[in-house]
């Protein structure tokens, strides 16, 4: 299995998961069958290039995405490439990977899209970025 999140550089599993999901410079991709790790840059329209994340993340093979939160059209977006998203990670891309394996993860839904980062904060301690 490949899983993508959204990260702020090139430092792999040490590297900050990135708050805006289609605005972060990379995705990490991890596979957990070879425990490889892969940077992406962030080649979408709003980076400048071409597409969207979904599709980006899409041809490179991903299956799941981990990240913050999102909005609806992004969560369509990944369901029709088939990729499943969890949210409400945070700290570093192996902070996020830990708590995806560790099913404290939420799936993404209509429900939860956008609103979990009004609820980012509570309870977790300040993150200062």
């Amino acid at each position: 299995m490949r899983i993508s999140i959204p990260s702020m550089g090139n430092r792999g599993l040490d590297e900050q998961v990135g708050e805006h999901f289609g605005r972060v410079p990379t995705y990490t991709v991890f596979d957990t069958e070879t425990e490889q790790v892969e940077v992406l840059s962030n080649t979408s329209e709003h980076m400048g290039g071409r597409g969207y994340p979904p599709e980006l993340l899409s041809s490179a093979r991903v299956d799941v995405m981990v990240c913050g939160g999102l909005g609806r059209r992004a969560i369509m977006m990944f369901e029709q490439m088939g990729i499943r998203v969890f949210v409400g990670a945070t700290g570093t891309v192996r902070d996020a990977l830990q708590a995806y394996q560790s099913g404290s993860l939420e799936e993404a839904t209509d429900e939860n899209a956008c609103r979990q980062h009004a609820f980012r904060s509570e309870g977790h301690g300040h993150h200062h970025h």
